[in-house]
């Protein structure tokens, strides 16, 4: 697929680049249905707060537009927007006329095996931890290494995603999707104040519950809560819902709940 760099077709960045030289960035994953970014709103808004936090000065509006413009020439398939702050200087200290560069690359529709939505999917226990970091949390930034570690844990195909634990032992999320639990018909994620990355379809999926009714809690989740939970599911804005049936030696049911945010999720992707 071809790719913009700053609104151009291109395939190359300058060696220079602070995202490549630091991971200073951020960046989007977006699925594309029809030519239309999904949860666009959602995927911007959380956008301009990581914009804030680092720092990165950047013309919100001319990104949605290129967001809209390559989406449509996708069709289908999956966005992804990186932003980094542009050419660095030698060292750490950031150059206050640096251009933040906008990077826009698509790729084909993800493929999943169909029985991940249908009969559940197990997760590998990961050793790898996430570090705790109040000033990164929540953010999708570009430095991912610890998800990079984690993923290289497991080969097989028993396994689809892993459970990612913090240094206190906390359930924080997947390596690629955040975390659910129900418990007696409560709705809880983990509290990312601490580290872990607030995914678009988390938000998503706590607003439909809310205006469904359903009790929800965001809060610190142990790992006995996550053995005794009635439902565990995993989610992201690709896939969208997919029930977990097993953790190491835990185990669970694809509960009514699950099916039924599932089933709102779907229709939201159109999958």
């Amino acid at each position: 697929m071809h790719c913009w760099v700053d609104g151009q077709p291109a395939d190359t960045v300058p060696l220079k680049d602070r995202g490549l030289a630091y991971g200073d960035g951020l960046f989007e994953t977006i699925a594309v249905k029809a030519g239309r970014p999904v949860l666009l709103d959602r995927h911007l808004q959380r956008l301009e707060e990581g914009c804030r936090r680092l720092a990165l000065k950047v013309d919100h509006s001319l990104v949605r537009n290129e967001v809209l413009a390559y989406a449509a020439g996708l069709g289908e398939g999956v966005l992804k927007l990186i932003l980094t702050r542009g050419d660095s200087l030698r060292g750490y200290g950031m150059n206050p006329d640096a251009a933040v560069r906008r990077i826009v690359q698509g790729s084909p529709p993800a493929s999943y095996p169909l029985a991940h939505g249908i009969d559940g999917i197990r997760l590998f226990p990961c050793a790898t931890r996430l570090a705790e970091q109040p000033l990164l949390a929540g953010l999708k930034h570009l430095n991912r290494l610890e998800q990079v570690i984690a993923r290289a844990e497991w080969q097989d195909v028993e396994h689809a995603e892993g459970l990612m634990l913090d240094m206190s032992e906390r359930v924080i999320e997947g390596v690629f999707s955040n975390l659910f639990i129900v418990s007696n018909g409560l709705l809880l994620t983990a509290d990312l104040k601490r580290c872990g990355v607030a995914g678009v379809m988390r938000a998503e999926i706590l607003a439909q519950a809310e205006a469904l009714g359903v009790p929800v809690a965001v809060a610190d989740i142990n790992v006995e809560q996550l053995r005794q939970a009635d439902e565990v599911f995993v989610c992201n804005s690709v896939y969208g819902i997919w029930p977990v049936r097993e953790c190491a030696a835990m185990s669970w049911s694809v509960g009514p709940l699950t099916r039924k945010l599932q089933g709102i999720v779907r229709a939201l992707l159109d999958i």
